[in-house]
């Protein structure tokens, strides 16, 4: 097969680039290769951008999935070489989160070609080469813009803090409570009950992020839910206890444990 640069030098007629000079260096520019601090596990994750040429290296014998964006309609799937190239299609999930595939997988070593993809979103553009090891097992896109749509919308939709209801009696207040453990965005700024519910106070970016889960912790550190409802930027527990955890996330967990001290403080611990 004529390598990409020379087959686009002998399009534009002899051996000098001519005008396929321009290509050549457009092309180059718009490719985006596989980095390694860009992998979760065996997935190489690419930033999207429009227009942008994202490198797949795939081997014979290998399948190498390309997965789209969750919610994402699969319009159309073409190929520059579809006589020695294997592609097809399939899906994962249901509803909002059903997820397409494209599955790929050259008949030898040494094939280039190009993969358009087309969607109700966006339109793909691929470099496949097939060589002869370090193939990638997956690919997959993060999408900046759409992130960054969703935060402006979240902060155009926020409500305005409204006082709690029914209002509180200041003086009944109890601050006794202290917060220890990660750090995340989400770390509550202070803790209190009025003698029968708990509050717990969070920062305004609560409302765009992931809310973190209450778990009750038990006389043997046990940990069970605990009934709890949002409102604005405070959890609101109608119980009081001694120690409870908001945990988020998996692998990397964040754990911000609240434990209430045997004195009733007054007035944010004073």
């Amino acid at each position: 097969m004529i390598p990409h640069i020379l087959a686009l030098s002998l399009l534009a007629g002899g051996g000098s680039p001519g005008p396929a000079a321009g290509v050549i260096a457009a092309e180059r520019r718009a490719t985006v290769e596989p980095a390694s601090s860009n992998f979760i596990n065996a997935r190489q994750v690419y930033a999207w951008t429009e227009g942008a040429i994202y490198q797949a290296y795939v081997a014979p014998g290998l399948i190498t999935e390309i997965a789209l964006q969750p919610g994402e309609s699969l319009i159309a799937v073409a190929a520059g070489d579809t006589v020695r190239w294997v592609i097809g299609d399939t899906s994962s999930g249901a509803g909002e989160s059903k997820r397409t595939h494209i599955l790929v997988k050259p008949y030898s070593v040494g094939l280039e070609t190009n993969l358009v993809i087309t969607t109700d979103r966006r339109v793909y553009h691929l470099r496949l080469t097939s060589v002869v090891r370090h193939a990638m097992t997956a690919l997959a896109w993060t999408y900046p813009q759409d992130a960054m749509i969703a935060v402006k919308r979240a902060a155009t939709d926020l409500e305005p803090v409204r006082p709690l209801e029914p209002p509180l009696a200041i003086d009944a207040l109890g601050f006794g409570y202290v917060i220890t453990g990660d750090r995340p965005a989400w770390r509550p700024l202070r803790a209190f009950d009025d003698g029968r519910q708990t509050y717990i106070e969070f920062p305004a970016s609560i409302a765009v992020g992931e809310a973190p889960p209450l778990f009750l912790l038990g006389a043997n550190g046990e940990a069970e839910l605990i009934n709890y409802r949002m409102r604005g930027r405070f959890y609101v527990v109608d119980r009081l206890f001694d120690a409870a955890e908001l945990r988020l996330g998996a692998s990397r967990q964040q754990v911000v444990r609240i434990t209430r001290s045997g004195e009733r403080s007054r007035r944010h611990g004073r």
